[in-house]
């Protein structure tokens, strides 16, 4: 971080980005072989700070608005934090208008940087991994090519998901992997022979027959399996062990995961037997000692208090972590459903959940849960025909399980209603600019009793559930029920959509993306399409505390008056989130995507990892 002295003349410095590559508004064409480190020149004008005397109180327009001072011209930076958020300067232009010139630079920077070939490929995988692909991968190519899947490069979830597991002997991984195949709740994937058709090779449920989920999860196994089934011949033997739940559970201590990602770096392999003692409980060992969570005081009993600075998310897998946003263990019901957090793994266990978090160690497959292709023809609402500007979200009060000894009010969905319900006091939002040479200004007070109706259609769809009886009465007298579910063909006449958690990661993301409406999403779980679709030009990601959430609406939808908004930048972001959710979240693209992940989970578990990979004709030691 760079502390700018207040002097009244503008000082210049020049910030050095790792990533600068993908800081970058405007550059020139990038080549996608040639990895290099960037400079990015940032220019700051520090003004003289001045004194109002006598200031005036605030006063209302008849919207319900606070007044604030005029804007000008913008005169500074906005700050880009390394933890995935940007720190809005006042005198700046309006942050939205500069995270969609971003977004738009990043992704065509991605699109441009793709291998084109199968030699490519090889080497941009060897440039980013350090080690020569799994062995298939020339017949993942192939198979991408024949199915036109998109950025055969953006598969660094995959990476990030299995690395720790490199640093473990496949001898101990199998007898992991084997033990926990009679780990209740879980079934188990694979094959046995290269000759033999992918099956379900075990189920271990605590719960059969009738009235329970059994035959659901029987039925999540075989879909993922099916996913699989055109591919299946390329891939070797394998046992991969799954989760049916919404959630992950594999908790992860800190020394433990860095001994792991430490010894796979140099290709060795941590003594099972003789790791570190897990010296800490809770959440908190999840973090390295130097991180944020580790250095704030952590009471669950003392809430947050509101953020002191507006900011956006500019990088969402960055803004998931905990460790970098100790508020979040506040705010969802995954992490508050266990309070102050559970006792760590010992071992990291290769286990497929269909969500994941940065504290956790499941591998996240990609799920065809609730995969639509698009929308019904009688649900499809052109963006000129929907005319509700309301931020629209109906769903379950799911999140947690509520009863007196959980702490469900401030979970996601909980805080939701109750915020877009409340009609006392002021909300505090950045007042829209018509134009991107006006300074965005101080936020100005909005009254909720203006602001909420006008802005937002937010409501629990039909009962309260997940609650014990007497919770259950608490929740249906304090928060809105509507009592029924909103059909699609309604729901498609709004133009904004929000989208969020419920006990696991959202399922019904796809089916949203492909309404033309524009989709604000708030999570804590990284998606298997994490590095493959772009923060603001395919969808807004919204902070889990939504203290962004009113600015972003007031951006595109213009203040109460209807004034200075951005409908056009609204629908391009819808229609390229669209476009998108039908070009690279097709049934192809999740086979693809789980072609490579058991390529690369195979090699992982085999005992002879060197001729589990890819056969190089042009090997070399050079991973530069």
């Amino acid at each position: 971080m760079v502390v700018v002295p207040c002097f009244a003349t503008a000082l210049v410095f020049v910030a050095f980005f790792k990533d600068a590559i993908t800081d970058a508004l405007s550059s020139s064409p990038l080549s996608s072989a040639s990895p290099f480190t960037a400079v990015k020149t940032v220019t700051v004008v520090v003004e003289q700070p001045q004194t109002l005397l006598n200031e005036p109180e605030p006063t209302y327009n008849n919207a319900g608005q606070k007044r604030n001072k005029g804007s000008g011209k913008p005169t500074r930076q906005h700050i880009f934090r390394a933890n995935g958020l940007m720190e809005v300067s006042t005198d700046g232009r309006h942050p939205l208008f500069e995270l969609i010139e971003r977004g738009e630079a990043k992704w065509d920077v991605k699109l441009k940087r793709q291998s084109k070939t199968l030699q490519e490929a090889v080497r941009e995988y060897k440039r980013r991994h350090k080690r020569v692909p799994p062995k298939g991968f020339d017949h993942w190519w192939y198979w991408c090519e024949k199915h036109n899947v998109q950025l055969p490069d953006e598969y660094d979830q995959i990476y990030r998901d299995l690395e720790p597991f490199w640093g473990i002997d496949p001898v101990d991984l199998k007898l992991m992997q084997s033990q926990h195949e009679s780990h209740l709740d879980s079934y188990t994937i694979g094959k046995d022979r290269i000759a033999d058709p992918l099956s379900l090779l075990k189920v271990s449920f605590s719960y059969h027959g009738e009235g329970t989920s059994d035959k659901a999860h029987r039925s999540q196994a075989w879909e993922m399996i099916d996913t699989l089934k055109e591919v299946q011949e390329f891939i070797p033997p394998f046992r991969a062990v799954f989760s049916p739940h919404d959630n992950p559970n594999l908790f992860t201590d800190w020394e433990v995961r860095t001994q792991m990602v430490k010894a796979a770096a140099v290709r060795k392999y941590v003594d099972v037997s003789k790791l570190p003692e897990v010296k800490l409980n809770g959440w908190l060992a999840a973090c390295d000692p130097k991180s944020p969570a580790r250095q704030t005081p952590f009471n669950l009993d003392r809430p947050p208090p509101p953020p002191k600075k507006k900011t956006f998310i500019y990088d969402h897998v960055k803004a998931m972590d905990p460790c970098q946003h100790p508020t979040l263990l506040h705010h969802s019901g995954q992490y508050l459903a266990f309070n102050e957090g559970p006792i760590p793994d010992q071992l990291l266990i290769p286990q497929f959940s269909y969500s994941s978090t940065p504290m956790h160690h499941d591998i996240v497959p990609a799920t065809p849960i609730n995969w639509v292709e698009d929308t019904n023809e009688d649900e499809d609402v052109p963006w000129g025909e929907k005319d509700e500007e309301r931020l629209l979200w109906r769903g379950t009060s799911t999140g947690v399980w509520h009863d007196d000894g959980t702490r469900w009010r401030p979970q996601q969905r909980i805080r939701l209603v109750d915020m877009a319900n409340a009609r006392a006091g002021t909300v505090s939002i950045l007042p829209p600019r018509a134009t991107r040479d006006e300074r965005v200004g101080e936020p100005e007070e909005w009254k909720k009793a203006r602001a909420n109706p006008a802005m937002m259609d937010v409501v629990f769809a039909g009962k309260p559930n997940s609650c014990a009886e007497a919770t259950c009465a608490i929740m249906k007298e304090e928060y809105r029920f509507s009592g029924e579910m909103m059909g699609k063909a309604e729901a498609g006449l709004y133009k904004y959509v929000f989208d969020t958690d419920g006990h696991g990661w959202s399922s019904r993301f796809k089916r949203l993306m492909v309404s033309r409406s524009l989709i604000f999403k708030s999570t804590i779980y990284p998606e298997w399409f994490a590095g493959r679709l772009q923060e603001y030009v395919h969808y807004i990601p919204i902070q889990l505390d939504y203290s962004d959430l009113y600015d972003v609406l007031a951006f595109f939808r213009g203040d109460l008056n209807g004034d200075n908004g951005h409908d056009d930048l609204a629908e391009k972001i819808a229609s390229a989130g669209r476009e998108w959710a039908k070009a690279y979240w097709r049934r192809e693209d999740l086979t693809a995507y789980m072609f490579r992940l058991m390529l690369e989970y195979s090699r992982l578990m085999s005992l002879d990892r060197e001729a589990a990979s890819y056969k190089d004709p042009d090997a070399s030691d050079d991973w530069d």
